[in-house]
């Protein structure tokens, strides 16, 4: 098995060379799968879990000491499962397995590059870009150790996007590959704070330190104390209006809240393995990737894809003893057009979703494929899990099903007053008498749109919805413009923005218009200058969504382009974009 150069530097005693003996350890793994059980491993039922839950922050907490360490301190006492805390593949049959011990090794060292050997102190600001490689992992685990502050980044992002991260974080340092660093040097004479600049390479590149060679240090590194409430992350998240909002989390928030997310709604224990597909830019992926596994020791799974293919994920479902699959809705509708007699699942017991509302008829073609029921979940950037179908509920497709452990959630009008079951209105959370400690600190440096989020006593989600008399929640739609496609946020403005650039452009709204794949996408009504009137629509258009390919992150460019003379508006001049979303949608109904 080839073995890259970076891997044989720093962790050539963790990688296995011999192909033919991982085989049969997983078939040996295979053959030790329990049966398939949809009973709840970790509870007793919904009411018992929400009775018993209790989980409450101390004044200090730091996720790699008082989870990690502890889970390397049980493997080295044979108390813990033989399961590796990260088992990480790819499509050309390079393997690592790092057990808790040596994610502990080599995230120490990491550590101390950072604080060591380029100076970085608690609080200051590191901007991660990779994709779902082994050093994304090591890179989330030193930055708890040293009290850094992470922010995750989707390697989608153009320069543009990157920009302006860094010039509203702050951020001090930057980790990122080849591919994207061009991107980072292009803005980087313009955000003052940047001062480091780490790689993950084979070669060097003027300007940036290579991880290859510097990983050579001490792993002698004592983790940091950090209180439960100050910041450990960041993530930038779309809104309405405006650049993303900078939405950040604590100690305790992430680390701790998302026991919700691994004991309860995910089921886990130490001796699961557990595939959660989302990007490394979203906070889904710190939910299912890092924090809710390994706070209940369980395996962390890995493919790494250079895109998504439905063959290669069945064959891994089938092919590796992984019992948990999380995926966004949008992959669950592809993959369900796929041959069932193709594939079997030997290992499989668990499937989830989130990031977006997913259709009961793909819920149906699933257990038909797996023999499997999905369980959906919601949450939001800003929260942990707060609301899912858990194992033991009755199922009710199309609705995502009752409030989390820990979350009160109801159904409110725009005071802030609880409306009746089965009235609409908007999904909130009760942040009064007790706000819970799983909910985001704040969107850095805007007070204002903060505060805008809070109604009486409660916290609003943006989404709107309506409770049954059982209690489950239904989802109807986004309370302001944004837009859920394939399980991406994207905000309106940020497409409108990227599309006035262009001279053709006079004016656009962006709006969700259905699509039976994404859910929903985004489409783009547009009014052309008087000089693009005459050109030929189709060759516009295209050259439209290139546009906005360039100028911002592929995955927000407009599938859809309408020109129209003219937009609906206000008496005020703002555009009425609920106007246009309602149109699109109506037309999908008749």
């Amino acid at each position: 098995m080839h073995l890259i150069a970076f891997r044989k530097a720093i962790f050539k005693h963790t990688l296995k060379n011999a192909y033919n003996r991982e085989v049969l350890w997983r078939g040996q793994c295979l053959q030790m799968c329990r049966p398939k059980t949809s009973a709840p491993k970790n509870f007793g039922d919904y009411e018992n879990m929400r009775r018993t839950y209790n989980l409450k922050p101390s004044a200090q907490f730091n996720f790699a000491k008082d989870v990690l360490e502890q889970w390397e301190r049980k493997e080295k006492n044979g108390l813990k499962s033989s399961l590796p805390a990260l088992w990480w593949v790819n499509d050309i049959r390079e393997e690592v397995r790092w057990s808790f011990e040596e994610l502990g090794f080599h995230s120490r060292r990491l550590a101390n590059v950072l604080c060591q050997v380029y100076g970085l102190e608690k609080g200051d600001r590191v901007f991660l870009i990779l994709p779902q490689v082994p050093e994304w992992w090591l890179v989330n685990v030193a930055c708890l150790r040293t009290g850094t502050v992470l922010i995750p980044g989707t390697c989608q992002l153009t320069a543009r996007d990157i920009h302006h991260r860094l010039q509203a974080s702050g951020a001090k340092c930057v980790i990122t590959d080849e591919t994207v660093a061009p991107l980072l040097d292009s803005v980087a004479s313009e955000c003052p704070s940047l001062t480091i600049k780490l790689l993950r390479s084979h070669g060097a590149r003027h300007g940036w330190g290579n991880l290859t060679e510097l990983m050579g240090v001490s792993d002698d590194h004592v983790c940091v104390d950090t209180k439960s409430e100050e910041p450990m992350t960041i993530f930038f998240t779309s809104g309405t209006t405006g650049s993303p909002k900078m939405t950040q989390h604590s100690h305790c928030s992430f680390g701790l809240g998302l026991t919700v997310n691994g004991r309860y709604w995910l089921d886990l224990t130490e001796r699961d393995i557990l595939w959660n597909t989302s990007d490394t830019g979203w906070a889904k992926s710190a939910w299912s990737s890092v924090f809710a596994p390994w706070i209940q020791g369980a395996c962390v799974f890995v493919h790494q894809m250079p895109r998504f293919d439905t063959t290669t994920v069945l064959k891994t479902l089938c092919s590796y003893p992984i019992t948990t699959f999380c995926t966004a809705p949008t992959a669950y509708r592809m993959l369900v057009q796929e041959d069932k007699s193709r594939f079997k699942f030997q290992a499989l017991e668990h499937c989830l979703c989130a990031g977006e509302p997913i259709n009961p008829e793909v819920m149906w073609k699933w257990k038909e494929l797996t023999g499997l029921d999905i369980y959906e979940g919601y949450g939001q950037t800003e929260t942990v899990l707060i609301a899912g179908t858990f194992k033991g509920m009755k199922i009710k497709p199309g609705s995502f099903g009752k409030a989390a452990p820990g979350y009160d959630v109801q159904v409110v009008d725009e005071d802030g007053f609880i409306v009746p079951q089965g009235q609409e209105g908007n999904l909130a959370i009760r942040v009064k008498p007790h706000r819970p400690f799983s909910l985001f600190t704040e969107y850095t440096g805007e007070p204002e749109r903060t505060a805008e989020c809070f109604r009486g006593d409660f916290y609003l989600t943006g989404d709107r919805g309506m409770m049954d008399d059982d209690g489950y929640l239904w989802f109807i739609g986004r309370a302001d413009d944004v837009i859920l496609s394939a399980g991406y946020r994207i905000g309106p403005f940020e497409v409108e923005n990227a599309l006035i650039e262009h001279p053709a452009v006079a004016e656009s709204a962006v709006v969700s218009s259905p699509d039976p794949v994404r859910g929903e996408v985004v489409k783009a009504f547009v009014v052309l200058t008087a000089d693009f009137k005459s050109r030929h629509h189709k060759e516009l258009i295209q050259e439209l969504q290139t546009h906005v390919k360039s100028v911002t992150a592929p995955y927000k460019y407009p599938r859809k382009i309408e020109f129209v003379d003219h937009l609906p508006k206000t008496v005020s001049g703002k555009i009425r974009r609920v106007e246009l979303r309602k149109k699109e949608w109506e037309q999908k109904m008749n």
